[in-house]
């Protein structure tokens, strides 16, 4: 054997191991994420996204990263729960889906990175310091409500609606409250006054629609509420077999069944979440990454419903949809 072929296998051979070594010293994140449904299969549509996010960033689940999933059914008192349990894991980022989630998760820790999605004003609501500078262990992705423009469409697409009926979570007052101001400011120009209905959980939506006058001159709003969310099915459904139609925040209402909306594309969100993710593990605060907006907004029409309810959408509306359902 030749002197050099000698040395570059005694290289290969002493430097093999350490490489190695290297590979299974190299860090597994720990990721917990805080939900709202009762289970994966209810989050599905936001689940994916997220975990396809932050894969497309390197990170493959079971071998550098380790996802620890926590579902608490709306149930407030199992936020503050699991909220409390994750927060003792040591987990490198804990991300949560909504308000609820992400308020128990900042009473929970201190030291935590915090990555929020789908949050209404979280400078009001004092879960960060400011958009640009959100401060201590949070950041995240809000949403921003445009009511007005939804109710403008739905006041577009049937020009002889006079009233409008709100869908309001009691449980839920904060965001109820800001939701019928809104609304109710942006009525009055269009000729179109509000009706606020409360809806008293999960298995009230059939006593609430039941009040909504079926006169093809009211419209239905729904709000971002996560009860509503996770009954977009049985809001679909009863306002379907009432013959109303439903202006919903999110795509995720029309693909359910509802009429139509306009919102920002939700999805989006949660895949976008994986970079300010992939950026704390990677070494940076989460209290100076700023806190990111929505950039696109969808509307979404079913057609299929339109015909159920015996509704008729405009051409030119069809045409401005960015999706329609058929």
């Amino acid at each position: 054997m030749k002197r050099r072929e000698f040395l570059t296998l005694v290289g290969g051979a002493t430097t093999w191991p350490l490489v190695a070594q290297a590979q299974q010293s190299r860090k597994v994140a720990r990721i917990g994420v805080l939900w709202h449904a009762g289970n994966a299969e209810e989050e599905a549509v936001f689940l994916r996204p997220l975990v396809d996010g932050i894969a497309k960033l390197g990170y493959v689940e079971g071998k550098n990263v380790i996802y620890e999933h926590r579902f608490p059914a709306e149930q407030p008192e199992r936020f503050k729960a699991m909220a409390a349990e994750l927060a003792q894991l040591k987990l490198d980022v804990l991300i949560t889906s909504a308000s609820a989630a992400s308020y128990a998760a900042k009473a929970a820790t201190r030291t935590t990175p915090i990555v929020f999605i789908l949050v209404a004003d979280p400078v009001g609501g004092g879960l960060v310091d400011s958009f640009s500078r959100p401060g201590g262990n949070i950041t995240g992705y809000a949403v921003v409500d445009v009511s007005p423009k939804r109710l403008q469409l739905l006041k577009e697409t049937f020009p002889n609606l006079s009233r409008v009926a709100l869908l309001i979570n009691p449980d839920n007052r904060s965001t109820a409250q800001r939701f019928f101001d809104q609304v109710e400011a942006a009525a009055s120009p269009l000729d179109l006054t509000v009706q606020p209905v409360e809806v008293l959980g999960p298995h009230d939506f059939e006593r609430a629609l039941s009040l909504v006058p079926r006169d093809k001159k009211t419209g239905v709003m729904t709000v971002f509420d996560p009860m509503f969310f996770n009954e977009r099915r049985q809001i679909a459904q009863v306002a379907m077999a009432y013959g109303l139609p439903v202006m919903a925040p999110a795509d995720v209402y029309v693909k359910a069944g509802a009429l139509m909306s306009y919102g920002p594309n939700l999805v989006d969100l949660f895949r976008r979440a994986a970079t300010s993710v992939d950026k704390i593990l990677r070494g940076e605060q989460p209290g100076n990454l700023p806190v990111e907006l929505p950039i696109k907004y969808d509307l979404v029409i079913n057609l299929a419903t339109a015909k159920t309810i015996q509704m008729h959408v405009p051409p030119m509306l069809l045409a401005r949809a960015d999706e329609v359902i058929e």
